[in-house]
């Protein structure tokens, strides 16, 4: 495809995309895994319950961290869609959707988080009519659909960067090589969200390390290659 005009508003977006995508990883990786990585012990509501109410801040924490993260997807989602609607407006539009489908979805589950918070710390009467072992398992129940709610927004989110990334590989904005890679990882990402629906096992057996890590690497790219690089003069391919 021969690059058209690209005009301002296209340039500053994507300078926005870079942007964004370096500033969300940071607090998404103190939240789900410094946070929930230290707190949460699996299959054992007692000693979650106690390393919650231990760290009540770091908690508290992570969950801001966590909705500063979404906040900037908004603004991601947006950018991308002003820098790629020339290619595709109907693809562009469809991917935006996706975006905002998974964010709602991710907000969501920090509704969970924080009612496992007031489950567990809470001095309301109405909460006194339970044993306290079963205030921690029900805290823990709400720490579960965190969980369940991450891997149903991943789905949404393989299917928006995936065709946003497809765009990007029409378009010839950025090196073809680091769009087909962001499709890859973008599905492989997605595809996985989906498969431990389906067969839950296989998260046992698929780390995050497996799926996350292409997508991380091809965030943390384009991040870079949009703030030092931008979009190439029209007329023109990167190299």
């Amino acid at each position: 495809m021969t690059i058209g005009t690209i005009d301002k508003s296209q340039r500053k977006a994507a300078k926005v995309v870079g942007f964004s995508y370096l500033l969300a990883l940071p607090p998404a990786i103190f939240a789900e895994f410094y946070v929930l990585g230290r707190l949460i012990v699996y299959n054992n509501a007692v000693d979650t319950a106690r390393n919650i109410l231990a760290h009540e801040r770091l908690f508290r924490l992570g969950t801001a961290s966590n909705l500063m993260v979404f906040a900037i997807d908004i603004v991601l989602i947006t950018a991308l869609y002003v820098v790629l609607k020339p290619v595709s407006r109907n693809l562009a539009l469809l991917a935006a959707f996706w975006g905002l489908v998974e964010t709602a979805i991710f907000v969501v589950t920090l509704l969970n988080d924080l009612e496992a918070l007031r489950l567990l710390s809470s001095g309301a009467d109405y909460l006194r009519v339970f044993e306290p072992d079963r205030l921690q398992a029900l805290a823990r129940l709400s720490i579960s659909a965190h969980g369940a709610g991450y891997g149903v927004g991943l789905v949404f989110a393989g299917l928006r960067s995936t065709l946003f990334c497809y765009l990007w590989f029409k378009s010839s904005y950025i090196p073809r090589g680091l769009a087909a890679w962001g499709m890859f990882a973008s599905l492989l990402m997605g595809a996985s969200a989906f498969s431990f629906i389906i067969f839950p096992e296989l998260a046992k057996v698929v780390g995050v390390g497996i799926y996350g890590a292409p997508i991380f690497f091809f965030e943390l790219t384009m991040g870079f290659w949009l703030l030092l690089r931008g979009l190439p003069p029209s007329g023109a391919a990167p190299d």
